[in-house]
């Protein structure tokens, strides 16, 4: 069995078929992301209707100009398990750097204040994510969400106590770093997720990208590492498990 750590259903309108290809896949944990409020408010209603799925509330650096007063409120909702996407895009600027920079501290708060997990984004912002975190401290169950970095990275993020997420960019021809540093990730710190419908792995890359595509992840990180496909299934069922706290059995073996 497999779990996909990190997925955006509500960007699409065939919710039951797509949850129905994973099962067949063997994917029955699947944890729907919110970028902003309204993300948030679909990702809590797929939680509710789906035992198999559960939310995230956040403001992804993109949206951060909207202000993190506007999702506090979904926090209590039930199955409700992280705080994020949140942190920092310097590759787009769609939100001030400024105005990301504070709204990812908030988040971080938020995190430790709930006691909930944190989904860190960061693209071409690695010294000022590092720095926030620095001056707000790393909640206990923090993970990278689709880890675009290489072993420098890899290993400053380790440090810090955090997992690393790694997504179908771990297929891709030119991503080497990204290989890299999932080879030095230990077993117990590793999770999978699709970012979906973004990232399809090879050899599905360019298309939409679905949960069920969990395991084409699992075998690339499988390969990279040079150990069997199973041991990838088992650690990162047993990994999501912990990082998010759901309920069930410690391993799907």
């Amino acid at each position: 069995m497999w779990a996909d750590s990190h997925a955006h259903l509500s960007m699409g309108d065939d919710i039951e078929a797509v949850l129905a290809a994973a099962r067949d896949a063997g994917v029955t944990r699947i944890v729907t992301i919110g970028t902003d409020a309204d993300e948030s408010a679909a990702a809590i209603a797929l939680a509710a209707a789906h035992d198999e799925v559960w939310a995230t509330v956040g403001l992804h650096p993109h949206d951060a100009k909207n202000g993190v007063d506007t999702i506090v409120d979904l926090l209590d909702a039930p199955k409700v398990v992280a705080v994020g996407e949140c942190g920092l895009d310097y590759h787009y600027d769609h939100s001030p750097r400024d105005v990301q920079r504070a709204a990812f501290a908030a988040q971080i708060q938020l995190a430790h204040e709930r006691r909930l997990a944190l989904s860190i984004h960061t693209r071409e912002a690695w010294d000022d994510t590092f720095a926030v975190l620095a001056a707000e401290g790393v909640p206990d169950r923090t993970v990278f969400h689709c880890f675009t970095g290489g072993e420098d990275e890899a290993r400053r993020c380790l440090d810090l106590g955090a997992s690393l997420s790694f997504s179908g960019v771990v297929t891709f021809k030119n991503a080497a770093d990204v290989r890299a540093a999932a080879r030095i990730c230990p077993l117990d710190r590793l999770v999978l997720e699709t970012d979906s419908p973004f990232l399809a792995p090879v050899p599905l890359r360019g298309q939409r990208n679905t949960p069920g595509n969990i395991p084409l992840v699992g075998a690339g990180v499988s390969r990279t590492k040079g150990i069997d496909l199973e041991q990838v299934a088992a650690a990162s069922w047993a990994n999501t498990q912990a990082l998010y706290e759901l309920p069930g059995s410690v391993s799907p073996l």
